[in-house]
């Protein structure tokens, strides 16, 4: 089986979200049982020049994107066993960053386009399946149906889109349709791509994929409601007989606490002295009191509503007269980027704020931390949560998305769980669920089994991968 994973950003060489993650792992983990995956992506300007300078360019051809015809350059990379193609336009994407600019729906529009035309250049490969994510590249499956499947080297193709958040859905005017994407407004109708005054490129990879999947099996039930549903409820209530909901799954290889690089001390299950030592160096570093005993929460996001901080900026106070620690590490809305700032100026022993974004950081406050907070309005799937029980942070969580899929609230009676979790959006829950983590910290016999308990799981690629393969053996 061959299969073509469309993105717009995949790790290492631009990440901005758990998109970048998964275009890198699942297809690495897919290549393991013996799928050729390859995979395409645009080539920014950001991407670092180690990785440019190896990069053999394979041909250039023109793109109609409206009226006119656009240069695009195809080149290739193999990295940790995976083909990358990646698509060269310097006007569209020699940016200071992947998205955002005024003009997207045209550079995303000849992104789209690029790779279906990148298809038949491409000499030693004609996929199956050609698998496309998120909004920037949902219209390469509309696109396909209405001018290339009847290339004969394009007929026996089948296509797939997959919703990493249902929110962000690429939206325009329907002039685009014939200004960029050559439709003609037969479009324009609620049965093909019109969203209300416009058009969605999400929609038009929902409604004309073999297959839709979404990123956990919660999610994939939540967006046929209207409160999850951003408006494509009902779409995706016609085709609940091709959605699928797997959960994304988490690179061990990389989020690996006994050889991670970022850490002060690395350690493992059974050395979890080690773990109070980076604690204690991380305590250091931000000039929080060093003291190995007091418990840390931590928290690695995007300030976005979308992830709860309505809920923490309602109870911060109450947080902070606990016990505890409190570590952030983000950037976002500037409203909470304010009020992180300030508790860390009204509490400077209790509350470190790090309003910027720093992967090694966030490695450490992964290792170091006690337990994480992840209080979600919704979450697709994240994976926030996977890399923090992998280092033996114990996640506390708002029941939605992904986190209802692999957070389980502990349960005295039988000992059973792996975190802390509450289910109504409001913030006294949200409270009263962290007091309840913090009192079990204190029984450290239960609290090391946690901690124990959650980085032996196996939340690693490998079972999410054959889901995937079983989804592409019913299309085909």
């Amino acid at each position: 089986m061959k299969v073509l994973f469309v993105a717009s950003e995949a790790y290492p060489f631009i990440k901005t979200g758990g998109l970048g993650d998964v275009a890198y792992a699942l297809p690495k983990a897919l290549r393991k049982l013996g799928i050729d995956v390859r995979v395409i992506l645009p080539k920014y300007s950001l991407i670092d020049n180690k990785y440019v300078e190896r990069m053999e360019k394979i041909c250039d051809f023109e793109v109609p994107v409206g009226w006119r015809n656009q240069y695009c350059g195809l080149f290739r990379l193999d990295h940790d066993g995976i083909p990358f193609y990646f698509v060269d336009n310097k006007r569209y994407f020699e940016r200071g960053t992947a998205y955002g600019d005024y003009d997207d729906g045209e550079r995303f529009t000849f992104f789209s386009k690029a790779v279906l035309e990148s298809i038949s250049h491409m000499w030693d490969f004609v996929p199956d399946i050609l698998h496309c994510n998120d909004w920037q590249s949902a219209m390469c499956i509309p696109l396909f149906n209405e001018h290339f499947r009847w290339r004969w080297q394009y007929k026996n193709i089948k296509t797939v889109f997959t919703i990493h958040n249902l929110k962000y859905q690429g939206v325009y005017g329907p002039q685009i349709l014939s200004e960029l994407l050559n439709l003609s407004m037969d479009f324009y109708t609620e049965d093909k791509l019109k969203y209300y005054d416009g058009i969605s490129f999400m929609k038009g990879g929902i409604k004309f994929a073999d297959a839709v999947s979404t990123v956990s099996p919660t999610y994939a039930q939540e967006i046929k409601t209207e409160y999850f549903g951003e408006g494509l409820h009902g779409l995706l209530q016609c085709r609940s007989n091709e959605l699928y909901g797997i959960l994304n799954g988490l690179d061990t290889e990389i989020n690996n606490p006994q050889i991670d690089p970022n850490l002060f001390f690395n350690y493992c299950e059974d050395n979890l002295e080690n773990k109070a030592k980076n604690k204690e160096e991380l305590q250091r570093m931000l000039g929080l009191p060093v003291n190995k005993d007091i418990p840390i929460i931590g928290m690695v996001t995007r300030l976005e509503e979308q992830k709860g901080l309505d809920l923490v900026h309602r109870v911060i106070e109450e947080i902070l007269r606990e016990n505890i620690q409190f570590v952030v590490l983000g950037t976002g809305a500037q409203k909470y980027e304010d009020m992180f700032k300030f508790f860390a100026w009204k509490y400077p022993d209790k509350m470190s704020a790090n309003i910027y974004f720093d992967a090694s950081l966030a490695q450490k406050i992964y290792a170091s931390s006690d337990m994480f907070l992840m209080p979600s309005r919704f979450e697709p799937c994240g994976i926030g949560q996977l890399i923090a029980l992998r280092y033996g942070s114990i996640p506390i969580v708002r029941e939605t998305g992904g986190l209802n899929d692999t957070v389980h609230s502990y349960n005295e009676l039988n000992g059973a769980g792996n975190g802390f979790t509450f289910k109504s959006f409001n913030a006294h829950d949200m409270l009263y669920t962290i007091k309840r983590a913090i009192g079990f910290y204190w029984n450290k016999p239960v609290w090391d089994t946690l901690v124990r308990r959650g980085m032996k799981e196996d939340n690693s690629w490998g079972r999410s991968a054959y889901e995937y393969i079983n989804m592409y053996n019913k299309i085909m």
